[in-house]
């Protein structure tokens, strides 16, 4: 029996145009990285509770935002939408979590002050915000399709999936260390208060354009 022939196969990497990668890279900076519920809270987070302690709310978040990649790349997000009232149910469920985070940055203690034991967000709480984060599932989906990579459906998929999973990656890291480069700010307690209630007077509002549009 003849073996196929592997070699006349054209790998992932040959058959991806990426000439149109740049343009998607940018197009997904500029959209997917802009301020958001998601992007926000981490920078929250980061500058009340430090790089290390919210390291498990960034994967969370990571985690639930790759999640809504992968359901717009299966083409899940149609029918999840179309469900009636699903819609509405994540909206209320992440602006309900959101107020929360908001009111426990808001009332964060300096960084001296806090206990080795206070809670700092969680995976859970991440991955759920991830996932039920409203601007997730309408930027996604607009990256995604802002442009092609590939002439087959799956090739261009899979290399939109691989590309825009290294930008989610690559986008929370760099909101949650902003946050944390204004943690030495927090030490004292007038400036805590301050910059803690500013955060989370962005939080909701960034939460409330995203619902809005």
């Amino acid at each position: 029996m003849a073996m196929p022939d592997l070699a006349a196969a054209p790998s992932l990497a040959a058959a991806v145009r990426w000439a149109a990668a740049g343009p998607l890279l940018l197009s997904s900076l500029a959209v997917m990285g802009s301020p958001g519920p998601a992007t926000i809270s981490l920078t929250a987070a980061g500058s009340a509770y430090g790089l290390r302690r919210s390291a498990h709310y960034l994967v969370g978040v990571t985690a639930g935002t790759t999640i809504v990649l992968l359901a717009v790349a299966s083409g899940v997000t149609v029918t999840l939408l179309a469900v009636p009232g699903l819609r509405a149910v994540l909206i209320v469920a992440s602006a309900a979590y959101i107020l929360w985070l908001a009111y426990r940055i808001a009332t964060a203690p300096p960084l001296p002050a806090q206990q080795a034991a206070a809670q700092a967000p969680s995976f859970t709480g991440g991955l759920f915000l991830g996932v039920a984060n409203p601007k997730a599932w309408v930027a996604i989906a607009a990256v995604f399709a802002s442009s092609r990579l590939a002439s087959t459906a799956v090739t261009d998929a899979t290399a939109k999936v691989a590309l825009l999973t290294a930008m989610i990656v690559l986008i929370m890291i760099s909101w949650l260390t902003v946050g944390a480069t204004l943690a030495p700010l927090l030490r004292h307690p007038v400036r805590s208060r301050v910059i803690n209630a500013a955060l989370a007077a962005g939080l909701i509002g960034a939460t409330a354009l995203a619902i809005i549009h």
